[in-house]
């Protein structure tokens, strides 16, 4: 269940550019993911920058990573960004109570 603390910390992790960036590029590559050498090579992005933006959707729970001999496959966690899409949503159209006011 995503609380609204779960839920800023995923939208933060996603507000910047790269991340935001990569997180769409490890969607796209589906469920197998990617290895991380293959991630930098296709956002042209250096290593040392890459496992900060890595650490920072890691740390969201927004990608998974499973180690595969020396190479770490990386890869969305589809499910979460879900869980925080329906916790957006979850009280669409509801309504909001009427505020007394004053004439």
């Amino acid at each position: 269940m995503t609380t609204t603390d779960h839920a800023a910390t995923a939208l933060a992790a996603l507000g910047h550019p790269a991340r935001l960036g990569l997180f769409r590029l490890l969607v796209r590559a589906g469920p197998n993911g990617l290895l991380v050498g293959e991630i930098a090579e296709h956002l042209d992005m250096p290593l040392s920058t890459l496992a900060h933006h890595l650490r920072s959707l890691k740390q969201a729970g927004l990608i998974l990573q499973t180690r595969q001999g020396r190479e770490v496959e990386t890869r969305a966690n589809t499910e979460a960004v879900r869980d925080v899409v329906d916790f957006l949503m979850s009280e669409c159209c509801k309504g909001v109570p009427a505020l007394a006011r004053q004439p």
